[in-house]
């Protein structure tokens, strides 16, 4: 079956026991060659995914999103504030979605400006407490660390609930053996069960997501502070 922007989906058998909606998966990917590095690494998540989750009993869809052929339309949407009909199908997979992977190569020590600009568009809420691995690639282990200190903060920043493995592969991690592996199991399995568990407690009535510019909406007066703390 095909996704709407041309990529694979994928559906697990129909024996999931209580009968409900397949889990869905929204990989997004944002390598710049075609093959990449970038795409490989994805897939491969994205197959884990599908195992980890059909090894807990449960029917699951997984859809990749290839940045890559969205790049004119992520502009125009920055620049008009309007997305095309394929960016659309795009936001409305990772809203659908009910976990997401998300993998980008490395640009200048942190994540490419493709894959920022694609959540940059997602309207606010939109990945509130959805559960994400996070993945990146890059020529050498010496970037490693761009998941700890670029993509965790940016998807903690969004809400999501970030899985405690992240995935990193270098070039030479392709190259053969089994740790590279490992990690993609242990991050798919920790976001099967995610997605797996329910869903979590909505929201009381009335509840309003407060943004970091409505934290410094109404500052109070540093003379004021001062006053306070005297009084104290």
């Amino acid at each position: 079956m095909s996704a709407p922007n041309g990529s694979s989906l994928r559906s697990g058998p129909n024996g999931d026991p209580a009968g409900s909606t397949p889990i869905r998966i929204a990989v997004v990917s944002a390598g710049l060659s075609n093959p990449s590095s970038t795409r490989l690494l994805a897939d491969m998540l994205g197959e884990a995914v599908e195992h980890a989750v059909e090894s807990r009993g449960r029917e699951v869809e997984v859809e990749v999103i290839e940045l890559r052929g969205l790049a004119h339309a992520l502009t125009d949407h920055l620049l008009t504030g309007f997305p095309s009909a394929e960016l659309k199908a795009a936001i409305d997979t990772v809203h659908r979605a009910d976990g997401v992977v998300a993998v980008t190569p490395v640009f200048s020590a942190s994540y490419s400006g493709l894959f920022k600009t694609f959540f940059d568009v997602l309207e606010t809420g939109l990945l509130d407490a959805k559960p994400v691995i996070i993945a990146a690639t890059a020529g050498t282990a010496r970037h490693s660390l761009v998941l700890e200190h670029a993509l965790r903060p940016l998807f903690a920043y969004l809400h999501a609930v970030v899985v405690p493995t992240g995935v990193f592969a270098a070039t030479d991690d392709f190259a053969g053996g089994p740790e590279l592996q490992k990690r993609v199991d242990r991050a798919a399995g920790e976001l099967a069960m995610l997605v797996t568990a329910g869903a979590p407690a909505p929201a009381p009535a009335g509840t309003v997501r407060r943004t970091v510019e409505d934290e410094f909406a109404a500052p109070t007066d540093f003379e004021e502070l001062l006053r306070r703390a005297s009084q104290g």
